[in-house]
C-alpha cells in the first residue's frame, strides 16, 4: 500500500486528499482525510497577480511613504536655502516670507517676472528663490517613462519651421517624402492641433451635418480603433450614383446615401504614406471625400495620442517659452494676467527651462546686486535647489546565480543569518546572454524527414545507434529519420541570427538546405539576438535617414553587414560596431568592443538633466559611432528590456564553449563542473537523499513576489501539520493553477482572455434567451451558438460536408459538436478542436482526422475546398487552421508535456521544496485532473452536497424519464461556490497514476497494438473512461462522507503591527538603529475631510438628559427658566427632576399661576453640531443635495434642469461647458464641498501660511484634515450588569443578578494605539470596575457554530472538538464576513460567493442585528487541517 498526499495548489487555496493507493490486487485503495486551506488575498493581490502585474503588498504604503520623503526633502531644501541667505544678509529673522495684506496674492509671481528685466531689492529676490526652489521642474529618467505619458518631443528647429514657412506637419512631411526622405520628425502637439482645426474649419464647410462639435468632442484623446468606430457612426452622406433603371431601359442619376465602413486602398508603403500626407495638404483648401478625410482625421489623431499626454503636455509648454522668448516665471504671470482663477497646479515645465531661468534672474539682478557673486550663484544653484542626489543602487535586488552562490553565515544585528553571496546574474538583454541562449536553442535542433506532402515520417529510432559514426549527416538522416544539426550548420544559424529576432521553421530550412520540401524541424521558431536585431533596426533607420536604402531583412546576415559596413565606411562611421568577437577567454577585452560599449550605454543610461533627459546619451552614441546626434537619436530611441537571465557572465563564461562545440546545455554544465539542476538526481541519489523532517517556512521578503511567498507558505504549514499527523507520504501528486505555471505576461492574457470570453457568453446567454426562446442556456448551448456563428462567413455551411445548417435545426439532435481532432486520438476538448457537423457526417468520420476524412470522402475537389475555406474562414487562427490541416501521423506527442515542464518559478520552487520531504514528486495538469473527475462521476457527489442550496434558489428542474421516474436537475451549476471544490480536485489528483498522464499525453499511440499507451488502455480504461481507484459506487460514498465532513479552514488575519528595526545612516558614516512598530494595515481612509458647523433644531423630550447644559439649548426662553427651576429643586439631578414620578407627563411644569399652559413633553432645542466635508469633483453622480453651500446648490440644480434632469450631460466636460458662478469675472464651479462623515479624528492642528499654530477662543489649537478610522478591526462582546431606577444592580425572580448584552466596535486605528502602548489587542476588562464581562471577540474570518431550531442542533450539548461530529457542525459553522455596530455578517464556511441572496439567508449567509441572539453562538478555532483544536475565546 503506497500512502499518496494529492494537492491542489492554488493562488488563494490548497485543496489536500490523503489516500492510501493499492499497489495489489490483494489490497484495497482507501481515502483517509480530505480538507481545504483557504488564504485570502486582498482584491487588488489576486486581480494584480492575475493581470500579471508586479505584485507589493506594501506597494500602496511604499507611495505614500515617497511623497512623504519628497515633501521632507523640500522642507530640508528650504531650510537650507533660508539659513544660507540669511548667512548672506539677504534675509533676518523677522522677514516675513509670504505675501501679506490685501491684493498681493500674485505678490511674488509678478517680483518674479519683474526680476528678469528689472531691479528688485535682495529681500524679494530672496521670496523668489524660494519659489523656484518649490517647484524645480521634470527632470526626464529615460527608464521612468512609462506609455501613457507619451514622449518628450525635441523639435524646436521643426516648429521654427512649420511658423517660419506657414505651414502644417502633414505639408511638411508630403514635402519630405517627396524630396526622397523616408524618416519624418516628431511634432508638438500644439502644431498637430493646428493642423486638426485648420483641417476642421476647412471641412465642416462642405459637410456642415457631419462635422459636429459632438464628433469632435468624442474624437478627442482617441487611439486609431476608437477613432474608426466613431467616425463610422457619424460618418454619412449622400452622393450621386447613375443606376440602370430596368423599366425604362435607360441610366438615370440617384441619390444614394452611404455609410462609413472604412475605405479601400490601392496604394500601399511609401506610396501610401504619401497619399495620406497629400490628403492632408489638399484638405486645408479643399473638398475631401469622405473617406478620404476620414483617413486624415485618422492620421493626425494618431499623431495626437503619441504627442499627448503629460510629457507631451511639457514638450508643449517648453516650445511656448521658446518661442515667445518668455522665462517659467513669465509664463506663469502671463496666465494670472489672462485668468486670475486659472489653475497652476499641473504647469509643469522642464527642469532645464528653470535652471535658464534662475541663470537669466541671477544675471540681471547681480547688475544692482555685487553680493550675488558667482560663488553664491553656484552654491545655491548646484548645492541647495536644484541639487539632485543619485539614485540609490538597485544591484541588491538581482538575484544571485544558482552555480556560483555560496550560503554564508553572518552576524546583524546580534544575530546570525545564513546568506547568499556570489556574483549576480547576466541582463537578458546583453550580448554575451543573447549568444549563450541562441546556442542553448541550436544544440537542442533537430532535421526530421517528412513526405512530399508535408506529413512527418515515422521515426525509425529514437535512440543512438552503432552505425551514427559511419553515417554522413544525410545518411543519418535516411537512416533514423531525425538527426542533430552539425557544428557547421550550427555556425552558419548562429551568424544568420545574430541580426534577427527570430527565425521560422521555413527560415530555417531554406537557410540550411536551400529549401523546406520534405524536411522538418522540432521547433516552429528559433529566438534569435534580440539586442542584435534591435540595433540593425535602428541602423536600417539610419541607413533610411541618410538617403540609403533601409536593411533587407530577406538577405543573409553577411549581406546585411557588408551593405551596412559599406555605408558606414562612405559615412566615415565606426564599423566596429557592427560585430563582436565573442571572445571569452581569461583575459579577453569583451567589455572593451563597440557593439558591447554601444549595447551597455543603451541599457544602463538612465537620464541627465537635458530637456529631453538624454542629450548626453547623444553625445556619447556620436563618440562611439563618430556621427552626428541625428543619427545618435535613432539609436537612443532603442528601448532594451530591463530583465534579467538565470546565470552570471562568469557561469556562462565556463559553459559557453562547451555549447559551442555541439553539447547541450546540460551536459556543457556537466563539463564546466556544475550540475544541471538539483532536483534532476540518479536513482540511486534519490534513494540516498537525506529527506527533511519538514519544511521551512520561507523568510520574510525572501522572494521577490509577496503572494507567492504566501501561497508558498500556507503550503508548508498544511504538508508539516500532515506529516506530523499522519506521518510522512511516500508520493506528492500535486496539481499546480494554471496561473501559477504562467509568467507575467501569459497571465495577463490570460485574464483578458476570460474577461473577453466572459463578455461574449452573456451576449449569446442574452441572444439564446430572447431569439431562441431557451430560459436557461447550458454551457453546451452556448458553444453550439458560438460554433454556429464561426460558420456565418461561409454562409452557415459545414466544413466537412458543405451542407447547409437551417437556424431551426441549430438545437436539434441532427446537429453534433464535432471534434476536429477526435478526442480518442488528442487529449484536447478545446474551441479550436470543435466544429458543427451533421450527426450522420460525425458518425461516419468516426476516429479520423477531420483532413483525412474529407481527402478519403470527397476526394482531391473536396480536400481542396475544404482547404481553400478553412483558409478563408480561420486565418487570423493558427491554432485552430492547423487542426484542421492536420493528418492522422501529423498528431502531435506530448500534448500536456507544456503544462508538465512548469518552467515558472513559482511550479519549480513549490516543486522543489515537497522534494526537500519527499522522495516522489508528480506533477499533473488541470486537464487531467477535469478528465478523470468526470470519468469517476466526483462532480455529481458535489452537487448532491449542494442540492438543497439550489433548490432554495429554484435552480433544479425536475422532469419524468421514460421510466416515469421524477428527476431533479440543477441549472447554472459551477463547482466554484463551494470550496469543497478544492478538495474534490486534491483527491482526484491523489489518485491520478502516472500511467493516465503518460495515456493523455501520447492518446494517439493507444491505437497502435505494441504501444505503451495501447497497454495501458487496456488495463486502467473501461468503455472510454478511467476506471476508478475504488469501484464506482463505493468511491462515490467514500468521497461524499469526507467532503461532507469537510470544516474549510480560512486564515485569518491576526497580525496588527511588526516589529522593525530602521536604520538611519549619519553624516559620519554611522548608523542610528530604533526598533519601531509598524501597523500591518490602513490606519484610516485615504479621503482627508475638513470641518464644518451648522445650528440643527430638534424636537426632543424632556428626560434624564436635559442637564443645566441641554436646558440652556431649548428654544423657548420661557420654557428654559421654568426648567432650570424644577432642576434647581432637585440639586441639579436631571435624572430625579425629570424621569420617574417627576415626568412631565405626570408631575407638569406650569407656566401660569391658572395651571392653563405648561411645558410639553418634547421641546425644541438648537445645538451647533460639527460635520465633516470632503471637496468633490462635479460629476453625474454628484449628489446635488449633499452640497453645503446653499447658492453652488441652486446653480448646480438650474444647471440639471437646464439640461432636462439628465446628469451625465448636465455635468460633463466641464473645461468645453463649465458652470459659471460668475461668468463676468470668469468664475467657474469645478469642485464643490459636500457633507461627508458623522465622525472622524484629526491628524493636524491649524497653521497660518507662516506656519505659526492658530489657536482658537478657548487658546487650544484648531484640529484640521480629518480622516474616517471606521474600519473595524473587531467587535467585543461584554454582559453587564442590569441597573434598577436606582443604579443599583437588577435581580430576577430567584434573587439571580441580571445581565444583558453590549458590545464595542474597535477600529484598526484604536487597535495599533494600544498595541503601541504594550497592551493587548482585545480589551477584556474594558469596563470591569462597573461589573462588565468579557463573553469574545468577532474579527473577519473568525468562525463560529450557531444553534439551529429546525434540526434541534445546539452547540452547546455537541461535543465540537471530536471529528465524527464534523458533519452535523459543518452547516452550521459560520465564518465572520464583516461587523459594524449592531449588524454582523456571517457567510458559511463553504462558500465562495459573498452575496446576499434572499432565498439563502440563514443557509449561505445570516446577518445578525440583536445581541440577544449571540449568547448562543460558540466561538471555535480551526486549524491548517480544519480541526476543531479551540472553543470559546482564544
Amino acid at each position: 500500500m503506497k500512502r499518496i498526499l494529492g494537492l491542489d495548489l492554488g493562488t488563494t487555496s490548497i485543496g489536500w486528499a490523503l489516500v492510501d493507493e493499492a499497489e495489489c490486487p490483494e489490497e484495497r485503495s482507501s481515502i483517509i482525510k480530505l480538507g481545504v486551506r483557504v488564504n485570502p488575498l486582498t482584491t487588488d493581490e489576486s486581480q494584480n497577480f492575475e493581470k500579471g502585474k508586479a505584485i507589493e503588498t506594501n506597494a500602496t504604503r511604499r507611495d505614500k511613504r515617497s511623497a512623504r520623503r519628497n515633501l521632507q526633502r523640500y522642507k530640508l531644501r528650504r531650510s537650507a536655502l533660508i539659513s544660507l541667505l540669511k548667512e548672506h544678509g539677504f534675509i533676518t529673522d523677522d522677514t516675513i516670507l509670504s505675501e501679506q495684506g490685501n491684493a498681493s496674492t500674485f505678490e511674488t509671481y509678478h517680483l518674479r517676472a519683474k526680476a528678469v528685466t528689472e531691479e528688485i531689492s535682495l529681500e524679494q529676490f530672496a521670496r523668489v528663490l524660494l519659489m523656484i526652489n518649490k517647484k524645480r521642474g521634470y527632470k526626464s529618467s529615460r527608464k521612468a517613462k512609462g506609455e501613457e505619458d507619451g514622449k518628450l518631443i525635441n523639435g524646436m528647429d521643426v516648429a521654427k519651421r512649420l511658423y517660419d514657412e506657414n505651414i502644417t506637419p502633414g505639408q511638411l512631411c508630403l514635402e519630405l517624402l517627396e524630396s526622397g526622405k523616408k524618416a519624418l520628425p516628431d511634432f508638438y502637439r500644439s502644431d498637430l492641433e493646428n493642423e486638426f482645426d485648420r483641417i476642421w474649419s476647412c471641412q465642416s464647410l462642405f459637410y456642415p451635418d457631419m462635422l459636429t462639435d459632438a464628433l469632435r468632442e468624442e474624437l478627442y484623446g482617441k487611439n486609431t480603433t476608437q477613432t474608426n468606430a466613431i467616425i463610422g457612426k457619424y460618418f454619412q452622406w449622400v452622393e450621386v450614383e447613375r443606376i440602370w433603371n430596368e423599366l425604362d431601359a435607360r441610366n438615370e442619376d440617384k441619390e444614394v446615401l452611404h455609410q462609413y465602413k472604412g475605405e479601400a486602398r490601392t496604394t500601399k508603403g511609401i506610396e501610401q504614406k504619401k497619399e495620406n500626407y497629400l490628403w492632408r495638404a489638399k484638405a486645408l483648401s479643399e473638398k475631401l471625400h469622405p473617406e478620404k478625410l476620414a483617413v486624415v482625421i485618422k492620421e493626425i489623431n494618431k499623431e495626437l495620442n503619441s504627442a499627448s499626454g503629460y510629457l507631451g503636455a511639457i514638450s508643449d509648454r517648453s516650445k511656448h517659452l521658446f518661442f515667445n522668448h518668455l522665462t517659467v516665471g513669465q509664463a506663469l504671470m502671463q496666465t494670472l494676467q489672462e485668468n486670475p482663477n486659472a489653475s497652476l497646479k499641473n504647469k509643469v515645465y522642464y527642469r532645464q527651462d528653470y535652471l535658464d531661468e534662475f541663470e537669466i534672474l541671477w544675471e540681471n539682478q547681480a547688475k544692482y546686486h555685487p553680493e550675488l557673486t558667482p560663488e553664491l550663484k553656484q552654491e545655491i544653484r548646484d548645492i541647495v535647489i536644484f541639487y539632485q542626489r543619485r539614485l540609490k543602487s538597485q544591484k541588491s535586488l538581482i538575484s544571485i546565480c544558482e552555480f556560483e552562490r555560496k550560503e554564508q553565515v553572518v552576524e546583524i544585528d546580534g544575530k546570525k543569518k545564513t546568506i547568499l553571496t556570489g556574483s549576480r546574474v547576466i541582463p537578458r538583454t546583453s550580448p554575451l546572454f543573447q549568444e549563450f541562449k541562441i546556442w542553448q536553442n541550436l544544440n537542442n535542433l533537430e532535421i526530421r524527414l517528412s513526405d512530399t506532402k508535408g506529413k512527418k515520417k515515422k521515426k525509425v529510432l529514437n535512440e543512438p545507434t552503432l552505425f551514427d559514426d559511419i553515417f554522413t549527416p544525410m545518411e543519418e538522416l535516411e537512416f533514423n529519420g531525425r538527426r542533430k544539426l552539425t557544428i557547421e550548420e550550427k555556425q552558419l544559424l548562429a551568424e544568420e541570427l545574430s541580426v534577427r529576432e527570430s527565425m521560422t521553421k521555413a527560415q530555417v530550412l531554406k537557410t540550411l538546405f536551400g529549401t523546406s520540401t520534405g524536411m522538418d524541424l522540432n521547433y516552429e521558431k528559433v529566438s534569435g539576438h534580440e539586442t542584435g536585431a534591435a540595433l540593425y533596426k535602428a541602423f536600417s533607420a539610419m541607413l533610411d535617414l541618410s538617403g540609403h536604402d533601409p536593411i533587407y531583412f530577406t538577405y543573409s546576415a553577411s549581406e546585411i553587414k557588408q551593405q551596412v559596413r559599406a555605408v558606414f565606411d562612405a559615412l566615415g562611421w565606426n564599423t566596429d560596431v557592427l560585430d563582436i568577437e565573442m571572445d571569452i577567454s581569461e583575459g579577453s577585452r569583451l567589455h572593451l568592443q563597440p557593439f558591447y560599449n554601444l549595447w551597455h550605454l543603451l541599457y544602463s543610461f538612465e537620464g541627465d538633466s537635458s530637456r529631453t533627459g538624454d542629450e548626453n546619451l547623444l553625445k556619447k552614441i556620436s563618440v562611439i559611432l563618430n556621427c552626428d546626434e541625428e543619427y545618435a537619436q535613432l539609436l537612443a530611441n532603442v528601448s532594451l528590456a530591463s530583465d534579467y537571465g538565470n546565470l552570471s557572465a562568469k557561469a556562462i563564461k565556463k559553459i559557453l564553449p562547451y555549447m559551442k562545440e555541439g553539447n547541450r546545455y546540460d551536459e556543457a554544465c556537466g563539463l564546466a563542473g556544475y550540475r544541471h539542476s538539483a532536483s534532476s538526481l540518479t536513482k540511486e541519489e534519490i534513494e540516498a537523499k537525506e529527506l527533511l523532517d519538514k519544511l521551512e517556512i520561507l523568510p520574510k521578503n525572501s522572494l521577490r513576489n509577496p503572494v507567492v511567498e504566501k501561497i508558498l507558505n500556507q503550503m508548508v504549514n498544511v504538508v508539516n501539520e500532515i506529516i506530523a499527523t499522519y506521518g510522512r507520504p511516500d508520493e506528492i501528486r500535486v496539481e499546480l493553477a494554471r496561473e501559477l505555471k504562467k509568467n507575467q505576461k501569459e497571465r495577463e492574457a490570460l485574464t483578458k482572455a476570460i474577461a473577453s470570453s466572459t463578455k461574449e457568453r452573456e451576449e449569446v446567454k442574452e441572444i439564446l434567451v430572447k431569439e431562441f426562446n431557451i430560459p436557461n442556456p447550458t454551457r453546451n448551448d452556448i458553444l453550439r451558438y458560438r460554433l454556429y456563428e464561426e460558420l456565418k462567413p461561409n454562409g452557415y455551411h459545414t466544413l466537412y460536408s458543405n451542407k447547409y445548417i437551417e437556424r431551426e435545426k441549430l438545437f436539434s439532435k441532427e446537429i453534433d459538436i464535432e471534434h476536429i481532432i477526435p478526442k480518442a486520438r488528442l487529449f484536447d476538448d478545446s474551441f479550436s478542436n470543435k466544429t458543427l457537423e451533421y450527426r450522420s457526417v460525425n458518425l461516419d468520420k468516426g476516429n479520423k482526422t477531420a483532413y483525412d476524412y474529407v481527402s478519403e470522402t470527397y476526394g482531391e475537389e473536396g480536400l481542396q475546398r475544404y482547404l481553400n475555406t478553412c483558409e478563408s474562414l480561420f486565418a487570423t487562427q493558427r491554432t485552430k487552421l492547423r487542426k484542421l490541416k492536420m493528418t492522422e501521423r501529423e498528431i502531435p506527442d506530448g500534448f500536456i508535456d507544456r503544462d508538465l515542464r512548469n518552467t515558472q518559478y513559482i511550479a519549480k520552487k513549490a516543486l522543489a521544496m515537497l522534494n526537500q520531504i519527499c522522495r516522489s514528486i508528480v506533477p499533473t495538469t488541470g486537464a487531467v485532473t477535469d478528465q478523470l473527475r468526470q470519468d469517476w462521476e466526483l462532480v455529481d457527489v458535489l452537487k448532491e452536497l449542494n442540492w438543497g442550496k439550489y433548490e432554495a434558489v429554484g435552480n433544479v428542474e425536475y422532469y419524468t424519464n421514460h421510466d416515469g421516474h421524477r428527476i431533479g436537475k440543477i441549472k447554472d451549476w459551477t463547482k466554484r461556490n463551494d470550496h469543497r471544490h478544492h478538495a474534490m480536485d486534491a483527491l482526484t489528483v491523489a489518485f491520478t497514476k502516472p500511467v493516465f498522464i503518460q495515456y493523455f499525453n501520447h492518446k494517439n499511440a493507444s491505437f497502435h497494438a505494441d504501444s505503451n499507451e495501447y497497454a495501458i488502455k487496456t488495463a486502467y480504461f473501461k468503455d472510454g473512461r478511467a476506471i476508478s481507484p475504488i469501484p464506482l459506487s463505493e468511491l462515490r460514498l467514500e468521497a461524499k462522507k469526507h467532503l461532507g465532513n469537510i470544516l474549510v479552514s480560512i486564515k485569518a488575519k491576526n497580525k496588527v503591527a511588526t516589529q522593525n528595526i530602521n536604520k538611519v545612516r549619519t553624516k559620519n558614516r554611522g548608523t542610528i538603529s530604533k526598533v519601531q512598530l509598524t501597523p500591518r494595515g490602513q490606519l484610516h481612509l485615504e479621503t482627508v475631510y475638513g470641518s464644518h458647523l451648522e445650528y440643527v433644531t430638534r424636537e426632543e423630550k424632556v428626560n434624564a438628559s436635559f442637564t443645566e447644559d441641554k436646558i440652556m439649548s431649548v428654544c423657548t426662553r420661557r420654557y428654559r427658566e421654568v426648567l432650570l427651576q424644577r432642576l434647581s429643586q432637585f440639586g441639579g439631578d436631571a435624572k430625579k427632576a425629570f424621569t420617574g414620578k417627576n415626568s412631565l407627563d405626570k408631575n407638569s411644569i406650569w407656566l401660569d399661576e391658572m395651571h392653563i399652559e405648561s411645558v410639553p413633553p418634547k421641546v425644541k432645542t438648537v445645538s451647533q453640531e460639527r460635520y465633516y466635508t470632503v471637496r468633490k469633483q462635479i460629476a453625474p453622480d454628484l449628489k446635488i443635495d449633499k452640497v453645503v453651500d446653499v447658492r453652488i446648490r441652486q446653480v448646480l440644480q438650474d444647471r440639471l434642469m437646464e439640461y432636462g434632469g439628465d446628469a451625465k450631460k448636465a455635468f460633463s466636460n466641464l473645461d468645453e461647458n463649465p458652470i459659471w458662478l460668475n461668468k463676468e469675472k470668469g468664475i467657474s464651479i469645478k469642485r464643490v464641498t459636500i457633507y461627508g462623515i458623522s465622525n472622524a479624528q484629526a491628524l493636524h492642528d491649524k497653521r497660518d501660511k507662516d506656519g505659526r499654530p492658530i489657536l482658537g477662543s478657548d487658546g487650544v489649537p484648531v484640529p484640521v484634515d480629518f480622516v474616517n478610522t471606521g474600519n473595524n478591526h473587531h467587535v467585543a462582546i461584554y454582559c453587564k450588569p442590569v441597573l434598577d431606577k436606582n443604579g443599583m444592580h437588577a435581580y430576577d425572580d430567584n434573587d439571580q443578578p441580571l445581565y444583558e448584552l453590549e458590545e464595542r466596535v474597535v477600529s484598526f486605528y484604536e487597535v495599533v494605539e494600544r498595541v503601541n502602548q504594550g497592551l493587548p489587542v482585545v480589551d477584556k476588562g474594558y469596563r470591569s470596575d462597573e461589573g462588565w464581562k468579557f463573553l469574545y471577540s468577532m474579527k473577519q474570518n473568525e468562525c463560529f457554530v450557531f444553534p439551529d431550531p429546525q434540526t434541534g442542533f445546539d452547540p452547546k450539548e455537541v461535543d465540537l472538538m471530536d471529528p465524527d461530529n464534523y458533519a452535523l457542525i459543518s452547516p452550521n459553522l459560520f465564518r465572520v464576513q464583516k461587523v459594524s455596530t449592531k449588524d454582523y455578517w456571517f457567510r458559511h464556511h463553504l462558500e465562495t460567493n459573498v452575496d446576499a441572496i434572499k432565498e439563502l439567508q440563514g443557509i449561505t449567509w445570516k446577518r445578525i442585528k440583536s445581541l440577544s441572539r449571540m449568547l448562543t453562538i460558540v466561538k471555535v478555532r480551526l486549524d491548517h487541517l480544519g480541526r476543531i483544536v479551540q472553543v470559546g475565546e482564544y
